[in-house]
């Protein structure tokens, strides 16, 4: 009878309920997502589609309910569509910036949990199109998953009877259990990681006093425990700008895209990864604002929690919450770029070889079962190693239509929890890649400062790589000699004699720059150079000149 009056009602997971009991003012546990259209989308077409294939999902007509101690999902017996999906529009001028606005407003704005907890708002003209602001709770699923359930509503071309193309090209044949190819090739490896968190969080409160728990696990043997002993040793991320007091207002932005197939590009020369170029730049990124602010820079390394996957891409289009987290070394207090480069990418192989992401997703579900005093103390411990949470999400290289409407732009960010205030989001569409980040508006009132800087940090990199010998393999001591002799011309240029005209300088090859450049530079390396980042910049705006711009890296 009970059920009858309240609805049906379904379990909620562990891991679900840990998310959904991690929000708090300062920070929402909401995944925003922004898409943006080159056409105006049609209202009652959306909401049909919405209806047909957002709605096929059953756990979208039901909401969350927390009795302490345990949640569980009950369908909403007086379910409203036209509460879930708004529509609205943009003040002044209607542009980039007023759309930031809105994204930041929405973002910290908190959902009805008498509600099922979700809502669609759409911007009806926005540069000749639409803009399609979505806002899902974390529990329902991962930014991943999340995500692939956003793409489902899209096809192929503007019709939509070309729906089950996209299935067939996007995400591959639904096959294999998601636990039974978790932890390959050791199917025990998660009721390890469960047993490690509850072995942990069963000590109560004393493990956050007690640093000899690290010890005493380390001592027990065993990958998992051996991972949360090492997780549990970090040092608390240092104070800076991007971490600090939060608040109840987030502020979003994002950059214009760059070219995948450039990235890639990249990548291959310097012998990294896609998201190891991208993860640099916006480390890059964060380094400019800091040192443009005059606040202190060098020698800094902050960490980013990285959500690891840990289902295969074809279960991505399933609900729930199943990836674990990684703590990454974002060095920020490194001025060379490819010296960056190269500590985000050795950090990114470390992770790689580590069960430091199977590990969280245990606690994580420990954390659903324990009490509220010890969820809250988990969850502010993990949240002081960490300053930002990054996310990379690949999305299809080929154009996605919504009701009609071709998507011209993606972006989301996911939810920062505890005490973390930034987060940076990494996602690439149709051939190219897109940075976003959102920021607790009392630690970076003005994020669109950082999100400028990532274009420019990729072409200091594509310089650098042009400037030095192919024939040999890349460096970062190399490029630094390269730098400081820029700066020493640089120096010298300026104390010149201006010539009366303005004479164009002949393009020079990489290689016979960096032969005729190198030993002279690395006689002087031991002196005190000009600020090398000032330099670099300058020579980047000549180069540019020259060039005619970048050639793609030819």
């Amino acid at each position: 009878m009970f059920e009858v009056l309240r609805g049906k009602r379904d379990a909620m997971s562990k891991v679900d309920t840990a998310w959904l009991r991690m929000e708090s003012p300062t920070n929402l546990m909401m995944i925003t997502g922004v898409l943006m259209f080159e056409t105006r989308l049609d209202l009652a077409a959306l909401k049909q589609l919405i209806g047909e294939r957002f709605l096929a999902y059953r756990r979208f007509r039901q909401k969350a309910v927390d009795n302490g101690s345990s949640a569980a999902w009950e369908t909403d017996r007086d379910f409203d569509l036209d509460w879930h999906v708004r529509l609205t529009a943009l003040p002044g001028a209607a542009e980039k910036l007023e759309l930031e606005r809105l994204v930041s407003q929405l973002a910290s704005s908190p959902l009805d949990h008498s509600k099922p907890l979700w809502q669609f708002h759409v911007v009806e003209d926005y540069r000749g199109g639409s803009v399609l602001i979505s806002r899902i709770h974390h529990c329902y699923a991962d930014g991943l998953a999340l995500v692939q359930v956003l793409l489902s509503l899209t096809d192929a071309s503007p019709s939509v009877e070309q729906h089950a193309e996209l299935a067939k090209v996007w995400l591959k044949k639904d096959q294999g259990g998601v636990m039974e190819r978790l932890l390959e090739p050791t199917k025990a490896g998660f009721a390890k990681a469960l047993g490690a968190g509850e072995k942990v969080l069963g000590k109560g409160l004393e493990m956050w006093k007690d640093p000899a728990i690290a010890a005493e696990l380390a001592r027990e043997g065993g990958e998992i425990t051996r991972e949360l002993a090492i997780a549990l040793a970090l040092p608390d991320d240092p104070p800076t700008a991007f971490k600090g007091p939060l608040g109840v207002s987030k502020r979003a932005a994002w950059a214009e895209p760059l070219p995948l197939d450039e990235v890639k590009t990249l990548g291959k020369v310097l012998g990294c990864t896609v998201n190891d170029v991208l993860l640099a730049c916006a480390a890059g990124a964060l380094r400019g604002h800091l040192v443009d602010n005059g606040q202190a820079a060098d020698g800094i390394t902050i960490r980013a929690t990285v959500p690891v996957n840990l289902r295969p891409l074809e279960h991505a289009k399933k609900l729930g919450n199943h990836f674990g987290l990684v703590f990454l070394d974002l060095p920020i207090g490194e001025a060379n770029p490819l010296r960056r480069l190269e500590r985000v990418a050795a950090n990114m192989r470390e992770l790689k070889r580590s069960r430091q992401a199977a590990l969280t997703f245990g606690l994580l579900a420990a954390v659903g079962m324990a009490p509220a005093a010890v969820q809250r103390a988990a969850l502010e411990l993990f949240s002081r190693k960490a300053t930002a949470v990054a996310t990379n999400v690949p999305g299809p290289q080929m154009p996605l239509y919504l009701a009609g409407a071709r998507v011209r732009e993606l972006m989301f960010w996911v939810p920062q929890n505890g005490s973390i205030g930034m987060g940076i989001s990494i996602l690439s569409y149709n051939g190219n890649v897109h940075f976003g980040l959102i920021v607790d508006a009392k630690l970076v009132a003005d994020p669109e400062s950082v999100v400028q800087r990532f274009a420019g940090e990729f072409e200091k990199l594509v310089l650098a790589t042009m400037m030095e010998d192919w024939d040999g393999e890349l460096s970062a001591g190399d490029a630094e000699a390269t730098y400081r002799h820029f700066a020493a011309a640089a120096a010298r240029e300026e104390a010149a004699p201006r010539p009366p005209a303005k004479v164009r300088a002949p393009r020079r090859s990489k290689a016979a720059a960096a032969a005729s450049t190198k030993p002279a530079a690395r006689k002087s390396e031991k002196k005190k150079a000009p600020r090398d980042a000032a330099a670099f910049d300058a020579e980047l705006g000549r180069f540019r000149a020259n060039a005619g711009g970048r050639d793609g890296g030819s």
